[in-house]
């Protein structure tokens, strides 16, 4: 699902590139609208391409809300965990215990 200008989600591609195709679907199986940006040979597209991912060299790239996650495996990894939910605003933050409320909670049961 390719959107205008106003995407939160930027997905870095180049033409030929097989992660892209992944990871294109796994967004769009996920329903999240996204701008696919090509990555070109030009001096403006590469500046943008290393400022926004951080000088990342390979493709795909993929940015939610302005902060580069990286690759297909990265997306791969935080769909999995449940990060990626979190990431998109469709799932709250799992609550973070502390060891030691984790040791009180032991005792609680």
């Amino acid at each position: 699902m390719v959107q205008g200008d106003d995407s939160s989600v930027i997905v870095w591609t180049n033409r030929g590139c097989g992660a892209c195709v992944q990871a294109k679907r796994l967004l769009d199986s996920k329903r999240v609208t996204y701008k696919e940006r090509r990555l070109k040979s030009t001096p403006d597209v590469q500046r943008a391409f290393a400022r926004v991912t951080g000088g990342a060299r390979t493709v795909p790239q993929i940015i939610i809300n302005g902060q580069a996650v990286g690759g297909f495996d990265d997306l791969v990894n935080l769909d999995r965990s449940g990060e990626l939910d979190v990431l998109l605003g469709r799932a709250s933050p799992p609550e973070h215990t502390g060891l030691w409320n984790r040791f009180t909670n032991i005792f609680r049961r």
